[in-house]
């Protein structure tokens, strides 16, 4: 592993009242974070033995002790997802070139070790509440994309017997940005041009084969995620704001209520890739210029990471700018039920 340097930030995210989100990151001298105890992933275009390519960087929460924890000058790793336990993570390779480009699903240590192949021509992992199972799309063609949508079938990977089998419902395409809900019961993602939809967020049955648009319940835009406990969630509205809501996966279908904006900047830049902490009182998104390119692969010069409360404050902790993406919260270590 490379280990690499970083800026210090200086302090804790005070959880105060907050009327309107800040438009810009807050100096550092604001709030601290380093109190914070989980790590955050993230994908970086960067130099690895002279060659620019995509890595995975892991950090604290205040962007110190920056860790390259791939280092594969001729794979692309990106769009990594940490498992419940906090001690694996799943991610995206890309390999080749041009025409002969192709894409796969991969999970390995959090340390970067002991990698393993899921599936070729395969896309947008997550893990199962319990770490066991990890789904993932299939591309909709054979030859190499980098839109993210161009997707069909959900299929679910079984870590220990690497069995797969397809979701129920064989209709699934152009999804994208899934999160499995810790009940196990539903996923949560978005459709673009798909199952008769334009472009909204959708919640599907685990097990079965309803499916919800909660465009129903105001939730638009892309990228959700959910909390730990299934009762929260957090998504990207436009390009240029953040929300959260309060879910409600138990009823005959699912309801959000209590929708706020977390966070907004101005329109010549971009607010992406949202994820919930594990206690679900910070996020973790990306930033930066209206140019750059928020799909997996997509180049975004001057792209940072940001961290900030559920209430608008938030800060900037790297500063580098090398199409930093895709932040993902490590879990503490912790043992699951039948793990």
């Amino acid at each position: 592993m490379t280990v690499l340097t970083a800026s210090q930030a200086l302090c804790s995210i005070p959880i105060l009242p907050k009327t309107e989100p800040n438009f810009s990151p807050e100096p550092f001298t604001e709030f601290i974070l380093k109190d914070i105890p989980y790590k955050i992933v993230y994908e970086s275009l960067r130099q690895t033995q002279g060659r620019e390519n995509w890595e995975l960087i892991l950090m604290n929460a205040d962007g110190s002790e920056q860790t390259q924890i791939t280092d594969t000058p001729y794979l692309d790793e990106m769009y990594p997802h940490v498992s419940p336990d906090g001690t694996k993570i799943c991610f995206v390779i890309d390999r080749g070139m041009g025409r002969n480009k192709t894409r796969a699903v991969c999970y390995m240590n959090i340390d970067g070790t002991g990698r393993v192949k899921v599936a070729d021509n395969a896309r947008q992992p997550c893990w199962s509440p319990d770490g066991k199972i990890i789904a993932y799309l299939k591309g909709e063609f054979e030859r190499y994309t980098r839109r993210e949508y161009a997707t069909t079938n959900l299929i679910l990977y079984d870590v220990k017997t690497r069995s797969q089998t397809r979701h129920p419902i064989r209709e699934l395409h152009h999804l994208y940005a899934l999160c499995w809900s810790p009940d196990r019961n539903w996923f949560v993602g978005v459709v673009h041009g798909g199952m008769g939809y334009s472009d909204t967020i959708l919640a599907f049955e685990a097990n079965g084969t309803k499916v919800y648009d909660l465009a129903k319940w105001s939730v638009k835009g892309c990228r959700p995620d959910l909390s730990i406990d299934g009762t929260r969630m957090v998504w990207g509205e436009t390009d240029w704001n953040l929300k959260t809501g309060i879910i409600d996966l138990n009823g005959t279908e699912p309801k959000v209520t209590d929708i706020r904006e977390i966070v907004r900047c101005t329109e010549d830049l971009k607010l992406y890739h949202i994820d919930l902490s594990p206690d679900s009182r910070y996020i973790a998104f990306t930033h930066g210029s209206v140019d750059g390119d928020q799909a997996v692969g997509g180049r975004a010069e001057g792209w940072n990471i940001c961290v900030g409360d559920l209430n608008g404050h938030w800060i900037q902790i790297t500063t580098d700018g090398l199409h930093n993406k895709e932040p993902d919260w490590v879990p503490l270590p912790r043992s699951l039920p039948g793990y």
